[in-house]
């Protein structure tokens, strides 16, 4: 045998400890990326550094195991740190008085609808509104929309902004805070169920606002719409006349009150085949405000 020959023997011992080490070097490097090294078994537990996170009581077995299995927390910071801020809707100024009227649009007019959806009228108005492709504004309450959500749907569909119209058509400078919040907050909770976004403008019935509910109101995320033509629809007083008052009012920027519930409103769906055209062939577009 020559002298740089190692017996087989003395050969085999070493490279069984060479395999020794090298799993023993693996086995603690992959234990030290999920968490510190434990003592050995019958040994007190290490100290925690004074004003360490997290020192207290030696955990038991099944801690130690859990500890184990977590993943090591700086793993999770760059996921975490860095991520943009969930979006949230700017919430609008508290107004002292409601819109009257649009400004710096041409000869553009807004006309709305309140009181509804009802199934008896609104259908109406929807059809005239699409047969002149032209969009207007829906101040709903909350007890129709309810009843009604295919309505709103098609409102949405056809690109009419929904309102909100507060759910029971109260008058608001008489009620509490609360209610006016619930009357305001519980329609919107419909229109954004139904329509997967919640009303961005309102307006007071009655046209009676009060500070409370130009606050409650601006918290939800809306602003107060008023009108600048009053049809006085409600008060039934003819087609012919309805038609007169809207086309006498008709001027840049204004916004027309009409109602779509509340009582027979037949006459302001046949009043609107009437005037719309007429305002058409004038020269106005009917449009809605945008937010």
């Amino acid at each position: 045998m020559k002298k740089d020959q190692m017996p087989n023997g003395r050969r085999a011992v070493l490279r069984l400890a060479a395999a020794l080490g090298a799993t023993a070097t693996v086995g603690y490097l992959a234990a030290d990326r999920l968490t510190a090294p434990e003592p050995p078994t019958g040994a007190a537990p290490a100290p925690a550094p004074q004003g360490a996170p997290g020192a207290g009581p030696a955990a038991g077995p099944q801690a130690a195991q859990a500890a184990r299995l977590r993943p090591s927390s700086y793993r999770l910071q760059p996921m975490t740190a860095y991520a943009p801020p969930a979006f949230r809707r700017a919430v609008p100024p508290v107004r002292q008085r409601p819109f009257l009227s649009m400004s710096g649009v041409g000869r553009s007019m807004v006309l709305s609808f309140d009181d509804g959806p009802d199934p008896r009228y609104t259908p109406g108005i929807l059809e005239t509104l699409r047969r002149y492709e032209c969009r207007a504004m829906f101040f709903v309450c909350g007890e129709m929309a309810v009843e009604n959500p295919d309505l709103l749907r098609e409102m949405a569909a056809d690109g009419h902004v929904v309102g909100n119209h507060s759910w029971s058509h109260p008058l608001i400078p008489k009620l509490r805070p609360s209610r006016i919040r619930d009357e305001l907050g519980s329609t919107s909770e419909v229109v954004e169920r139904t329509l997967g976004a919640a009303p961005l403008w309102y307006r007071a019935p009655y046209g009676a606002w009060n500070r409370h509910s130009f606050e409650i109101g601006a918290e939800l995320g809306m602003e107060p719409l008023a009108w600048t033509v009053d049809t006085l629809d409600w008060k039934e007083p003819g087609t012919g006349t309805i038609v007169r008052r809207v086309l006498d009012g008709a001027a840049p920027g204004a916004v027309v009150l009409s109602h779509d519930a509340g009582g027979d409103r037949s006459q302001s769906v046949a009043a609107l085949r009437r005037y719309l055209p007429e305002l058409l062939d004038a020269g106005y577009h009917i449009t809605v405000p945008r937010r």
